[in-house]
């Protein structure tokens, strides 16, 4: 399969090649830049000397969709739903990084994204592309989910759809590195402001939240809420999640665990540890593996759910490759197998 990838320069669609360049049954076709053109991708990146010898073209959908079968748009929010609406109507298929096709009710990306959203019908037509979930998709426009809402949904999922938690009790404690800021430059993610600090940002208000609750709401209606906080930590890549929620009946922590092993067994990138034992974030830093570790205290009946991914790979373009491969009906870890880079 040929794919293209729009926004190639960004944090996301870098990791796009690395991972592509692997994939056995994957060609890149060309790679797009808004902000760069016309020269060689190396002149930007120079890690990717004799890896990838590609210029760097104008986005030409008509050209794209004559030398592709597909395209990846690792573009930002608020520019990929402009991008991709030539794509949709020649319904040709498009997996999209961003957050412009995840949400699906009225209103919701206006109020999370402080922008005007897609044409309704695009929204509707969306899959969205939580990988770990399904094996086919239902369109040929596939959003990706968001780093924090992916880690945050494998932490609650056996909990939510299995109905073994109070629903008003969940409160997650999310924290990344700041690649997930994007490149552009804030005051918090300044060296001088970041190093040797962390900072809460985004109080119930991040946009990932409503993604989160939409999906929650599918496994389980009587979700209404959950408290979400999120905050930079001084690393270049990782989140690291820990979710908490009371129990409706008394376990232990050996059921707990017991749950959540054969609630992952079959799914290959949800690695379980062992009782007892929480994940750390080198473990899975370019990977697409994302680690879970679970406790239960018997005295307060909180459940407690340690989760570390990569947000550039198992949050962006690894699920995103993920997501070619149950398009294109390969084994779901075909150009997956990386191995986390330690230490």
């Amino acid at each position: 399969m040929k794919v293209a990838i729009i926004g190639v320069t960004g944090y996301s669609g870098i990791e796009l090649v690395r991972i592509l360049l692997r994939h056995p049954n994957v060609e890149i076709s060309s790679i797009h830049s808004h902000a760069q053109k016309e020269k060689g991708i190396t002149d930007y990146l120079p890690h990717l000397s004799r890896l990838l010898d590609l210029p760097l073209e104008p986005v030409d959908p008509k050209r794209i969709m004559e030398q592709a079968d597909l395209v990846f748009l690792a573009t930002p929010s608020g520019i990929s739903k402009e991008i991709a609406q030539v794509f949709i109507k020649a319904d040709f298929p498009v997996i999209d990084l961003s957050g412009d096709f995840r949400l699906k009710a009225k209103g919701q990306y206006e109020k999370w994204y402080k922008n005007s959203s897609a044409p309704f019908e695009y929204l509707q037509k969306a899959h969205y592309g939580l990988a770990d979930f399904y094996s086919k998709p239902s369109s040929k426009l596939i959003a990706n989910p968001g780093c924090y809402a992916t880690g945050t949904l494998l932490s609650l999922a056996p909990l939510v759809q299995q109905d073994m938690i109070e629903m008003d009790s969940i409160i997650v404690d999310a924290k990344s590195g700041l690649s997930g800021a994007g490149k552009k430059l804030s005051g918090s993610t300044h060296f001088v402001s970041n190093n040797e600090n962390m900072m809460l940002y985004k109080m119930n208000s991040h946009q990932h939240i409503p993604e989160i609750m939409q999906q929650l709401q599918t496994w389980n209606k009587t979700i209404s809420a959950i408290q979400f906080s999120t905050s930079l930590i001084p690393v270049t890549r990782g989140i690291f999640i820990t979710t908490y929620a009371k129990s409706k009946e008394r376990l232990t922590q050996s059921r707990l665990w017991e749950i959540y092993q054969a609630f992952y067994q079959e799914k290959p990138f949800v690695r379980v540890q062992a009782q007892a034992v929480y994940p750390e974030l080198r473990q899975i830093i370019g990977s697409n593996f994302c680690d879970i570790g679970v406790a239960y205290n018997e005295i307060t009946k909180i459940i407690t759910v340690v989760t570390v991914l990569d947000n550039l790979v198992k949050g962006a373009a690894g699920q995103a490759v993920q997501n070619l491969n149950h398009f294109a009906g390969w084994p779901e870890e075909t150009g997956l197998d990386l191995v986390p880079i330690y230490p």
